[in-house]
Formats: structure tokens, sequence, C-alpha cells
């Protein structure tokens, strides 16, 4: 009963839909935890700006072709799902433990050599544990239980980024702990059903999907620039409380995007979404320097970041995929934001620093609207039977009320 409320789809073994699930929030715990300690070992050293950019790169491209590669090797030999996942989650355990083999000063060669073991140990087994996400969710209660895990990930983030101190090495450890309790939920997990086989050329003429992954695209390409422009012109301290408020409001919206999303849809969410940090990109745009317009950005980003993490993260790519297998749909998916990642490291200090910001400012706004375009054509993915029946027990219950309240009277 109570897991047919959750929207889980296997009836009386609830801990197998559990484990997937904490598996994926551990993961992306893992990956914020990791990227801080990252940003603490190049700290240590002085790298050149050429060496930089190489590490930056590799970052990208390594997590990437893992991602890639994990999710062909999992759609196409689906009974070495549960070895494949535990395999994955070792490897996290071997990437978090090999700076406390290091010395104290890290070499550039030794640098390159973790971020690639961190983020083949993030990318290689995320598709088929989105998948799995999918397979064992309703979709009528999909969205808020990606919320619900969105959730749990910025909060056990908080908890785990506090524990992480000034050295590398006990943070190696903390890293180490952290990924090692995901095993316990992998070992007693149990892969899905098998579905049908599908190809990337399949996947990449598939127009629904190309219709959702054009915005979530574009959006990507012009998201990363507030970061370096909030720096140049406001300091570093106040993006960080901007980047604290954002945060928290994306674990809160990602619980209320996700409730949305599973009554009116995906689609007129992921628009609103777009819509707001329009509006966001528009406030800097006309006031750049503006403190007060930067907190309204922050609100409205860090709304818009919630409904994209439901979204563009857990939902649409499994529901996209139907029934077909859908590890490559959510391997795709992820290369976006991958890259939005990867611009904010590399170029968006360089745009920042020599392009307008009342420029840039527009022109992300614009950008943004225009990303709503290929959303009108997309199909909603969300059963027209759910959301016709969610709104006449709305107007049921709204019946009801107003009967009461005339009898009262």
């Amino acid at each position: 009963m109570f897991s047919k409320k959750l929207g889980l789809t296997i009836e009386g073994s609830m801990f197998k839909n559990i484990g997937i699930f904490l598996i994926i929030a551990n993961t992306y715990v893992w990956l914020i935890c990791t990227s801080i300690v990252l940003g603490q070992i190049i700290q240590t050293t002085n790298l050149l700006d050429s060496q930089l950019y190489i590490v930056w790169t590799t970052n990208f491209l390594g997590a990437a072709a893992s991602i890639i590669l994990g999710s062909y090797f999992t759609s196409k030999f689906h009974n070495y799902r549960k070895h494949f996942i535990i395999t994955w989650i070792f490897l996290g355990i071997i990437g978090s433990l090999t700076p406390s083999f290091v010395a104290t000063t890290f070499s550039f060669s030794e640098i390159l050599i973790i971020s690639i073991l961190f983020n083949i140990s993030f990318g290689l087994g995320l598709p088929v544990a989105m998948a799995e996400f999918s397979n064992n969710t309703n979709i009528e209660h999909r969205a808020k239980l990606g919320g619900a895990i969105w959730l749990l990930v910025m909060m056990l983030s908080g908890i785990i980024m506090n524990l992480i101190g000034e050295n590398i090495m006990v943070n190696s450890f903390i890293l180490t702990l952290w990924r090692a309790t995901s095993l316990i939920a992998a070992f007693h997990y149990k892969p899905n059903i098998k579905k049908a086989y599908v190809s990337f050329t399949g996947v990449i003429k598939d127009r629904s999907f190309v219709f959702y992954l054009t915005p979530w695209t574009m959006f990507s390409l012009v998201n990363y620039l507030s970061t370096s422009v909030g720096i140049n012109f406001l300091g570093e301290d106040f993006v960080n409380i901007l980047t604290l408020v954002s945060s928290f409001l994306t674990g809160v919206s990602a619980v209320f995007g996700g409730l949305i999303s599973d009554i009116i849809g995906r689609r007129r969410t992921t628009i609103i979404g777009f819509v707001l940090l329009g509006f966001g990109y528009s406030l800097l745009g006309i006031y750049p320097q503006n403190a007060t317009a930067w907190y309204l950005y922050a609100v409205f980003d860090g709304i818009a970041w919630g409904i994209f993490y439901v979204i563009f993260l857990f939902t649409i790519w499994g529901e996209l995929a139907c029934d077909k297998s859908s590890e490559k749909y959510y391997a795709l998916g992820s290369l976006p934001h991958l890259l939005s990642t990867y611009l904010r490291l590399t170029i968006g200090p360089l745009i920042a620093a020599n392009v307008s910001f009342y420029a840039i400012f527009s022109f992300a706004a614009f950008f943004l609207f225009l990303a709503v375009v290929p959303l009108m054509f997309a199909p909603e993915t969300l059963p027209e039977k759910v959301i016709r029946e969610r709104e006449l027990r709305s107007y049921i219950e709204k019946a009801k009320r107003v009967r009461e309240r005339f009898a009262k009277n």
C-alpha cells in the first residue's frame, strides 16, 4: 500500500526500489564533495593556465566518455547490471582513496590522474542508475520522487561538506567512507525488467528527444556566465552567499517542482522554469550592479534549477524512452549539464572579463526565452488521462468546499 502511494512499481519489495534511490543520492553527493576536494588539490599547486585548462578539459571528456561507454555496456548486456553497479562503486572508492597516497604537494600528472579517476567513477554507472530509477517508478509519481531525492542530495551534501576541512588526506577518507556506504544498497539491488535495445542513432533520431534536449542545451550554453560576471563586479564572498541562497531554494523547489510536474505535466513545468530564469537574467541585464537584482536572480535561479534537476536529470529521458532501454537517453541528456560546468571553469571568466555585462545578460535572457520555442512542439509525456483525472479531482474538492461554506451559511 505504502509503495503504491509513493509510486514504486515493485510491490512487497520496497528495499529494491529504495536501494537504487539511495545509490543515486549517494552518487550525486559524492560528486559535489569530490569537486570541492579536487579544487583543494588544484589550489595546492601553482598550475599554469594551460595546465589548468588541460585538467578541466580532461575532466569533462573523461566524464562524458565514461557516461557514453557505461550506457552502451549496460543497455547491451542487461544481465550484468548488478555486477556493473558494484564495480562502479568500488571504482569510486578507489578514486576517493587515491589522493591519500600522494604527498602534501601534487604534481600536474597526479592531479590529472585523480581528476580522471573521479570523473570516470562518477559517469560510468550513472546512466544505468538513472534508468533503474525510471524502471522502478510509476510515471504519475516519478517527478515528485526525483524531487525528494534531490532534496536529500542537497541536505546530505551540506552535512558532508561541513565535515570536509583543509586536510586532503582526511577528506579523502571521508569521501571513501561515504562512497562505500552505497555498497549496502548495491548488494541488495536487483535489476528491473529488460527493455528493448536502442542505439545512439535511434535516440538522436527521436524528434521528441531533440525537442527537449535543444532547450536544455541552449540553457547550458548561457547559464555558466552569471557566476563569472558576479565575481567580477560584486566579489567572490557575495557570490558565495547567492550560491547558498540558490542551493537552498533548489532543494526545496525540486520537491514542489516535482509535485507540480506530476499534476500539470512535464512540458508546462519546464516552460515555467525557463520563463523564471529568463526574468532573472532580464533583471541583471537592466541592473547588473544592483545587489537586490542579484538576490532576486538567485531566487529565480534556485527555483528554476530545482525544476530542471527534476525534469532533466530524473524524469523526462526515461519517459521519452517508453518501452525501450533508457540508458542512452539519460547519457545524452546529462551531457549539456557537464558542458555547462566545463564552460564555467574555462571560458566563462574570459567572456566575463572582455564582454559588456549588459550585453551578456541581455543575450542570455533572449536566448532563454528562445529556448522555450522547441518546447512548444515537444510532446507531453505525462498521460493526458492522469492530468485530467487530477484536474477533475481538484475541481470536485473545490466544489465540496464551496458547498460546505454555503451549508454553514
